[in-house]
């Protein structure tokens, strides 16, 4: 398969090889929101988040809002997608929830909810242990854990998404996108085992938490949550390991290498085993985007 120069033929034997060598990074979560100007407002004010760049495609009758806690070139960002005309959306059973690390989590908790925000679980030490969190919705019912840590340079640290058999989804993502398992977690007396995948350390980075929940095999994914889209050195490299990777383990290529009509960008997109999306986005040309 040709590589990004269009020169170079990845041999079968080192396609595997090359999801460990690429360099990535967490870009961007995209996901659908009933009122664009409510959640910025709420991201802005309760969460600290700051409004990077917005966007109206009015031909594609949608528009776009950024925002994140860092300039998009090195910090992990939200993408909030509003469809003109449609103000509700359906989140399903399989998404978790975001979560976002504070130096203080009860003062943004009294922050929020002096802002009229939802909290959902009061802040507090976590059952016999000693981390501090708390859960909160946003307008268009997405949950967010707030988790107390010191200094962070990416305090957006988590996606949690459940899984159908977890050790399949670890391989998937330790082979298809080069992550690498963090830490993992079994809790007998909740029925559940979680397992962080990043590329760097957990409290220094976002990961994505994937949770199992003991004999649940299937989830409903809702028309709310879209994707996460991380960078590639090469997406057609990258897309000749998630086809081997496919083959093995299940998901598929949802579309295949190439630019993006009119923008130019090189992507590949794919769903894992249980259906969750990924775009692997060209790093070179995602920085290219930025200035325009």
């Amino acid at each position: 398969m040709a590589s990004s120069t269009g020169e170079e033929t990845v041999p079968s034997e080192n396609v595997l090889e090359w999801a460990q060598k690429d360099k990535h990074q967490f870009l961007h979560v995209v996901y659908r929101v009933g009122d664009l100007d409510r959640t910025i407002k709420f991201y802005t004010e309760c969460f600290g988040m700051k409004l990077l760049r917005k966007r109206d495609i009015p031909e594609e009758k949608y528009s776009n809002a950024f925002l994140g806690f860092g300039p998009e070139d090195s910090h992990f960002v939200v993408e909030l997608t509003y469809n003109y005309g449609v103000d509700k959306y359906d989140i399903g059973t399989g998404f978790g929830h975001f979560a976002i690390a504070s130096e203080d989590v009860y003062k943004l908790v009294e922050d929020i909810r002096a802002k009229g925000g939802k909290i959902t679980r009061e802040p507090g030490p976590v059952k016999g242990g000693t981390a501090v969190l708390a859960f909160v919705q946003d307008p268009d019912g997405y949950t967010f854990e707030l988790i107390q840590r010191g200094p962070t340079p990416e305090p957006l640290c988590q996606i949690m998404l459940r899984v159908g058999d977890l050790e399949r989804s670890i391989k998937f993502y330790e082979k298809a996108c080069g992550m690498k398992l963090l830490r993992s977690i079994d809790n007998p007396d909740y029925k559940y085992t979680i397992a962080m995948m990043g590329y760097a350390e957990e409290y220094e980075s976002t990961v994505i938490e994937l949770t199992y929940n003991y004999g649940v095999t299937e989830y409903t994914k809702g028309n709310a949550y879209a994707q996460v889209a991380i960078s590639t050195e090469d997406v057609y490299r990258s897309a000749a390991v998630v086809d081997l990777v496919t083959k093995e383990l299940g998901g598929k290529i949802t579309r295949q290498p190439g630019p993006i009509p009119g923008i130019n960008t090189k992507i590949t997109s794919f769903l894992d085993p249980d259906g969750w999306k990924v775009v692997l986005v060209d790093h070179s040309d995602f920085l290219k985007e930025l200035e325009v």
